[in-house]
């Protein structure tokens, strides 16, 4: 299990509504940004990495892992940071009959590629587990994720 699911510092359940894909990722990165993990040159690369190539950075229905180059200047340690919306938003597609929402933001800084590749590599194994994604979603706050966590633990 990746030790950031457990610095309850890097979780985040914001209390306003998000509407639209470029202030959920702003929102998602907020806690990094809080930690000085990242700055918000990191948060500007991601939006124009999405805006740039799509949306690659969701990789599951309903699940978005927001990252860009790891070598940007704007990140400072490493880190993946958890943020669960009250309502998925929408992200563009060149595929009109492609529907890309996501509710869950996993959003990765790294300061070596090597980290950078393993954090991914390990999400992506973990998002993986039957089941997790569903009982993330009906999450509505910290405590609901620390019970969720434990028993996946």
């Amino acid at each position: 299990m990746l030790k950031y699911f457990f610095d309850y510092q890097l979780i985040h359940y914001p209390d306003k509504e998000i509407t639209n894909w470029r202030e959920a990722i702003a929102e998602s990165c907020r806690v990094l940004i809080d930690k000085k993990i990242i700055d918000q040159t990191y948060v500007e690369e991601i939006i124009h990495c999405v805006e740039k190539y799509g949306p690659y950075i969701v990789i599951a229905p309903q699940v978005a892992m927001p990252h860009s180059s790891e070598k940007s200047e704007g990140v400072f340690g490493t880190a993946i940071s958890f943020t669960k919306l009250k309502q998925p938003v929408r992200f563009e597609s060149e595929d009109e009959n492609e529907e890309k929402t996501a509710s869950l933001f996993f959003t990765l800084a790294a300061k070596d590629p090597k980290e950078h590749l393993e954090n991914i590599q390990k999400l992506s194994e973990l998002l993986m587990t039957d089941g997790l994604v569903e009982r993330l979603i009906s999450t509505n706050s910290i405590d609901d994720y620390q019970v969720v966590m434990a028993e996946y633990n």
